[in-house]
């Protein structure tokens, strides 16, 4: 009886550890295993562009996998992760105003007042450039709901 009980415990835990797995891959945009694609969000900040993580400088945060091009830009990022990290969970700005969780082309960013935004393609940027106060705001109104809802849910 105690085993079985124990084996019942461990496949709890085991059913616990996967949901929550889940759950950070539904909250974060994450495509080929790693967050916003593979993009250093680091860089963004200190070169003011998009640049391609390295399978060598990684760091574990929110439940997803971030690289970057550096060991110097990853330590930055594990040293205050929240200061680096995409705003909505690093889907696109204009989709999350408009209450979709869509994913992003890490070309087409903008960092506004100290918190950076990736866009879905060169329209939606041009969208969030054209208002981003409101659709920053209009996002930040919506992002509460849709964050742990999967993308195809919405």
């Amino acid at each position: 009886m105690q085993i079985l009980k124990s084996v019942f415990l461990v496949i709890g835990l085991l059913c616990s550890l996967v949901g929550t797995a889940h759950a950070d891959q539904i909250s974060n945009y994450v495509k080929d295993g790693v967050a916003i694609g593979g993009a250093d969000p680091v860089a963004y900040f200190t070169q003011n562009a998009s640049v391609i993580g390295s399978p060598d400088f990684t760091a574990e945060w929110n439940g997803v996998t971030w690289r970057f091009a550096s060991a110097a830009n990853r330590d930055s990022f594990k040293a205050d992760p929240a200061k680096y990290a995409p705003q909505f969970g690093g889907f696109c700005a204009t989709g999350t105003s408009f209450g979709k969780k869509v994913p992003i082309d890490p070309t087409q960013f903008k960092v506004v007042d100290g918190k950076l935004y990736l866009n879905s393609s060169p329209g939606a940027q041009a969208r969030f450039l054209g208002d981003e106060k409101g659709t920053i705001m209009k996002a930040q109104g919506i992002w509460p709901k849709i964050e742990t809802v999967p993308a195809d849910k919405l």
